[in-house]
């Protein structure tokens, strides 16, 4: 019975290991362009360490096909709100603002059906690693100078800036362009400026005085 059960389990397993793969969506597209996404994508597995791997290659090919779908939803926004250039007045509007809110909209089922794909292959952890890469390490980067610039942060503040951080990058990981990505973590960082300010830090003595030190350790800000 129990070799029974084991196999029954076995099987079940490798056929759900079977559904759970994933294409690359490249039909129809230009060369190079595909070559360009797969290597961003493959930043992705070489920083989780899968690349080569059956695992590897899944990931690598959610993660280019979520480039290909961000570039066809912002590219049918472009097409409809040029089509709506050649309307006036309320009609150009509405036009237009249908033209983004479909955007909206499609980016809001790709947004979460992308977690959703991850996570058939990677944890939480994982999962942050490859938001991370794909959008510059800005989490890290921002969070590491804050902390450097002020060391008598508390550590409710310092919860307070790293959620505010990993919450602008959901919405930089939507973004159509490397500009984009970090106008949206701009944002942020103006609410975390806003945020220390009320809590009683002097922003610009702050900097001074860490410029000073970066200085003195042989560093550039």
């Amino acid at each position: 019975m129990r070799i029974i059960l084991t196999i029954f389990v076995t099987l079940i397993t490798l056929s759900a290991t079977n559904a759970q793969t994933f294409k690359l969506n490249s039909d129809g597209r230009d060369k190079d362009y595909v070559n360009t996404i797969l290597g961003r994508a493959k930043k992705v597995t070489d920083a989780l360490n899968i690349t080569g791997t059956e695992k590897g290659t899944q990931v690598m090919n959610i993660v280019a096909n979520r480039y290909f779908e961000l570039n066809d939803i912002y590219e049918e926004r472009d097409s409809l709100k040029e089509a709506a250039s050649a309307l006036a007045g309320d009609a150009k509007k509405q036009a237009q603002a249908f033209a983004e809110a479909q955007k909206d909209s499609k980016l809001y089922r790709s947004h979460f059906a992308f977690d959703s794909n991850l996570s058939l292959f990677l944890d939480a952890a994982g999962i942050e690693t490859v938001k991370d890469v794909m959008t510059y390490n800005v989490v890290k980067v921002t969070y590491d100078a804050q902390c450097d610039m002020i060391p008598t942060l508390k550590e409710e503040e310092k919860a307070q800036i790293l959620a505010w951080l990993k919450e602008a990058r959901e919405f930089a990981i939507d973004a159509e362009s490397s500009k984009k990505k970090h106008e949206a973590f701009g944002k942020y960082k103006g609410r975390i400026n806003n945020y220390l300010s009320k809590r009683g830090y002097n922003l610009t003595k702050e900097r001074e005085e860490w410029a000073k030190r970066v200085k003195a350790r042989g560093g550039t800000l």
